[in-house]
């Protein structure tokens, strides 16, 4: 009894534990709600359900902020991540250590801006308020002292401008970037400022009418087209606050840079802001600066001009020294500090930017050994970066040729860039996985060079190209499929015509071998004639075994290779083919053909059937239309002396104009019954043999088709 009740509590001890780890993680993300909560978590819903997505782990939630809340929220760890505005992120950088990880861009009129400004606005109706001097002694409404669009950009501009805010501007502040406008359209203020975007915004959802509102100090700027009236600065950043850990923030900073560019909702597709790395953020520390807003208050409490009323019985030399050695001392801390930030930040960014790619991405010194690697390196390698930082790359990498004979390191393309200091990109090479196993890469490698522009090693960037092989090699084999069956089902339209070709050797061979019996029969047997009489059995069976013959080759799968073939030899086999029907329809053939004409590197078959295609489809035209005289011109000859180039004309009705567009399209076709896969076959077997098929003209008088085969370099 006692073992069945331990089971039980036992088996009801591992379901809670299942559960509990189950259980994804809260995970909060602070926002700055300076338009209400209700739109703060309808704008910021889709960013907290991606994340939750990309990272099934954790529940990520956005919790509305007004601006008193931010630093209780910080202070308390009630939140993990933090979206507000840059000023009030400067603030908390120095305050509290929060880091950026990512920078906002916004989507504006289906392009991207990372930056944004402040608007200051009134009514069309105020004349008597053009310009920034003419806002003297008016009544300003803004959304909050800490709103850095809403508020402080336009006191610096107005404080630049040699306005005393303090004293010349009465100030009221709304809350909400939306009260803000309907306060000054209902006459309660003279003047407004909001972030840009708002004014938009507002005019697109039908709460205002833009033509109502008059902007003051427009500025315009390039790649910027949202109204404004102040300098740039850079958009909101999300940071991660210190108790977070270095990987989930990481983890984060990835998945935001991975964001869709859009969404959709019912149906309906719309764009929608996305990330980007971090932006420098030295424009807003130069605002707060000019205003002495935090965390730059704390600079204008006690300055020289204080310690010189206050200590003004200190002898004048002790003082200056004192001061001097103070300035000094001041800035030399101030500069390392600066410096160390910067080069912290620098390290955070180029460490962010490595990770976040997908290709892998390594350094190499002069000496060949890694320098550095990103994740992406490691994952499809399988080293990791303790395995190759110091170690030399080209033993490990690609030591071995796709052949499996040794890759001298000096002919390695990597060491070759940093030599002759040329970038190159390798479309096609292989890299050696720490496993032993290989796989197919495309890289490039670039020269890195030193502040003094000397060369002091490379950068490669590389892919893993396996999957692409595997789907050109999938694609190849499907479109010698196609064509094949193209050939099939040329050979079946052109039954009829190869059973009249063939039957009148079969005739005439069956005619004499009759007139060989009778003259074996006859008492009088003249050899003379009898002897002719075979000759001609004869060479009409060796007529239509050619025809049986080439007709055979035509309609048999592929082979493979490419060898050296003459183009005239290749033209000569497919007219055998398709005589019957220049007779049927009395089409007259002008052959010009180059005497001693190179060989081409060609697969023959697959040639027979681009020249028969292009035949057919002349002969096809010629038929339609109502020309009296047929004619079909075929003529090779060598250009540049190192491709050869065949062209077929006819004196046919032209290409539509509604085809010509789509001419070497897929199922694209003019002919009732046709498919529409002659020319795309075409044209995809003279690509694979490194030429260009192309329609040079085409008009009522005919069409002329021209390609190009790569001569055979034996």
């Amino acid at each position: 009894m006692i073992s069945r009740y331990l089971l039980l509590l036992f088996s009801l001890l591992m379901f809670a534990t299942q559960s509990f780890a189950a259980k994804a993680t809260d995970i909060k993300i602070g926002v700055l709600s300076h338009r209400g909560d209700t739109a703060t978590s309808i704008n910021w819903g889709d960013t907290a359900e991606h994340l939750s997505k990309q990272l099934p782990d954790y529940q990520f939630q956005i919790v509305p902020l007004d601006f008193d809340e931010i630093e209780n929220k910080i202070q308390n760890a009630e939140i993990h991540f933090l979206l507000v505005n840059p000023s009030i992120y400067v603030v908390m950088e120095v305050r509290h250590r929060i880091s950026r990880i990512a920078t906002l861009s916004r989507v504006i009129n289906d392009a991207y801006q990372n930056q944004f400004a402040g608007v200051l606005f009134t009514t069309q109706s105020r004349k008597d308020i053009n310009s920034l001097q003419d806002i003297k002694d008016k009544h300003l409404s803004a959304v909050d002292p800490k709103s850095l669009g809403g508020f402080q950009m336009v006191i610096r501009e107005l404080t630049d401008h040699g306005l005393d805010t303090e004293s010349n501007l009465s100030i009221s502040f709304a809350g909400i970037h939306d009260d803000v406008v309907k306060t000054v359209l209902r006459g309660q203020a003279d003047v407004g400022t909001v972030r840009t975007g708002i004014l938009e915004s507002m005019h697109q959802s039908g709460q205002i009418n833009l033509d109502d509102i008059h902007i003051i100090n427009q500025q315009s700027a390039e790649h910027f087209s949202q109204l404004h009236s102040t300098r740039l600065y850079p958009e909101w950043p999300f940071s991660k606050l210190p108790h977070t850990s270095d990987k989930l923030a990481q983890s984060v900073a990835i998945a935001l840079m991975e964001m869709p560019d859009f969404v959709e909702k019912d149906g309906q597709r719309s764009n929608r802001n996305r990330w980007t790395i971090p932006l420098e953020y030295q424009p807003v520390h130069e605002l707060l600066q000019s205003l002495h807003l935090p965390p730059y208050d704390l600079s204008i409490q006690f300055t020289y001009t204080d310690a010189l009323k206050r200590y003004w019985y200190v002898i004048l030399s002790t003082l200056i020294f004192f001061i001097l050695l103070a300035v000094i001392t001041t800035l030399v801390i101030r500069l390392n500090r600066e410096l160390k930030t910067s080069k912290q930040r620098l390290e955070r960014q180029h460490s962010l930017i490595l990770d976040s790619v997908a290709d892998g991405i390594y350094g190499v010194d002069l000496n060949g050994n890694s320098t550095f690697v990103n994740k992406a390196m490691e994952t499809i390698t399988g080293w990791t970066a303790t395995n190759l930082i110091g170690k030399n790359q080209h033993m490990l990498l690609h030591h071995t040729r796709p052949n499996g004979e040794q890759h001298p390191m000096n002919e390695c393309p990597v060491y070759q860039t940093f030599i002759d200091q040329q970038p190159r990109f390798i479309e096609d090479d292989i890299f050696w996985r720490s496993n032993g196993s290989s796989f197919p890469v495309e890289y490039s490698s670039t020269p890195l060079k030193d502040e003094k522009n000397e060369t002091i090693g490379s950068v490669v960037i590389f892919r893993d190209i396996s999957e692409r092989k595997k789907a050109e090699k999938q694609a190849r084999k499907f479109r010698h499929d196609l064509a094949h069956m193209a050939r099939v089902s040329t050979m079946g339209e052109m039954a009829s015509g190869m059973a009249h070709e063939l039957n009148q050797p079969l005739t005439a061979i069956s005619t004499n071998a009759d007139a060989c019996i009778r003259l074996t029969e006859s008492s009088k047997l003249d050899k003379e004639t009898l002897s002719d009489t075979l000759e001609i059995i004869s060479l009409q069976a060796k007529r239509a075994g050619a025809i049986i013959k080439q007709l055979r080759n035509f309609i048999r799968k592929d082979m493979p290779e490419k060898d050296a073939a003459n183009i005239n030899e290749i033209i000569q086999e497919v007219l055998l083919l398709i005589r019957p029907s220049l007779n049927e329809h009395s089409i007259i053939l002008k052959l010009k053909l180059e005497d001693e004409i190179p060989a081409v590197q060609a697969q023959h078959i697959q040639i027979d059937q681009v020249i028969l295609n292009l035949v057919k489809n002349a002969i096809e035209a010629m038929t339609d239309s109502s020309v009296t005289t047929k004619t079909l011109k075929i003529k090779t000859e060598c250009i540049e002396g190192e491709k050869v180039k065949v062209t077929i004309g006819d004196s046919g009705h032209g290409v539509d104009a509604e085809i010509l567009k789509r001419l070497f399209t897929p199922f694209s076709t003019s002919k009732n019954n046709g498919m529409g896969l002659g020319l795309s076959i075409s044209e995809g077997i003279i690509n694979e043999h490194g030429g260009k098929l192309k329609l040079k003209s085409s008009s009522e008088q005919g069409s002329i088709f021209q390609f190009t085969l790569p001569l055979h370099k034996g």
